[in-house]
């Protein structure tokens, strides 16, 4: 059964949600879900974007500080999934969007902002100035210039999603691949004992040179680092990820975390929780869900948790 599923892989390349994307499944008679799965890919980036004029998400941008947006279940149910991790303030804030766009690190005009101009934006990025109305299915930014983004929690959802429908379909073994992003469908046929081999890239070398592997069941695979997106200003390597509760980069000596999970929007939230602690948490493993995790410091050093 292994060798003839091998035999019958099919794969999909797409280009969504700012990344490429490869979706792989194993079976003659489920290649036609590829398609399907790339039409329902879309249609999340339709709602959930913020990198397009029209979204359900940019609709509550665009009316932040003046009135509260109806928005659809999904989108609804991701903000405030969202919302309530951001009020943990561990480090994930989905209403950083502001400061980002202050830095732009990883985008022409990049710049070292002034420490008065950081401040300022730390006033947007407040996730109990946002008002969740269950009742009516509403958000409301409170302050003009506030900006939800979902980016960081976004491609895990659609990757469990896809899973489901996979799942839901008898899809036997895939591989779901948003950009980084795994999720892991059934059983791997490439192994007898139908574990996944996973990868952990080398942060000093380009992306597909791996310094570890862990073998692991179907589950979700999700890596936050700091060493693909950067600046360099007067001697100076400033990364992407900003902390929100001080408006810079993080002080850290990790290049990476990859947390392994049942669910990948999850993973991203707990790939987050991680990085930002800069250390393994005790008793995490011990969380449902949460199977382990890879940490990678700027030395090149692997800390191996639960793996």
């Amino acid at each position: 059964m292994t060798s003839e599923l091998m035999a019958q892989q099919h794969s999909m390349v797409h280009r969504a949600l700012g990344t490429k994307i490869v979706l792989t499944v194993y079976g003659d008679e489920y290649f036609p879900l590829l398609s399907q799965a790339v039409k329902l890919i879309d249609g999340y980036e339709d709602r959930l974007t913020v990198n397009r004029p029209v979204s359900e998400v940019m609709a509550v941008n665009q009316a932040a500080g003046r009135i509260p947006k109806l928005v659809s279940p999904t989108t609804y149910d991701l903000i405030k999934l969202a919302v309530h991790y951001s009020r943990e303030n561990f480090g994930f804030n989905a209403l950083i969007g502001p400061l980002v766009k202050l830095w732009k690190i990883g985008f022409a005009g990049a710049n070292v902002p002034s420490d008065r101009a950081i401040k300022e934006r730390l006033q947007l990025i407040d996730p109990y100035q946002v008002l969740l109305d269950d009742d009516h299915r509403t958000v409301y930014l409170e302050r003009p210039g506030m900006e939800l983004d979902l980016g960081g929690i976004a491609k895990g959802y659609i990757a469990d999603r896809i899973r489901d429908f996979w799942q839901s379909r008898g899809v036997p073994a895939g591989i779901i691949n948003l950009g980084g992003n795994l999720v892991f469908v059934g059983r791997s046929p490439r192994r007898t004992d139908g574990q996944w081999i996973i990868g952990v890239q080398d942060p000093q070398l380009k992306r597909g040179h791996d310094l570890e592997t862990v073998r692991q069941p179907a589950g979700s695979a999700v890596t936050s680092g700091i060493y693909e997106r950067f600046l360099v200003k007067a001697g100076r390597r400033y990364h992407h990820l900003l902390d929100p509760r001080t408006g810079y980069p993080l002080e850290t000596d990790l290049s990476s975390v990859t947390v392994f999970t049942d669910q990948s929007v999850m993973g991203e939230i707990e790939a987050k929780r991680l990085f930002f602690n800069g250390a393994p948490l005790v008793g995490w493993t011990e969380q449902p869900g949460n199977r382990g995790a890879v940490f990678i410091h700027n030395d090149e050093r692997v800390e191996n948790v639960n793996i």
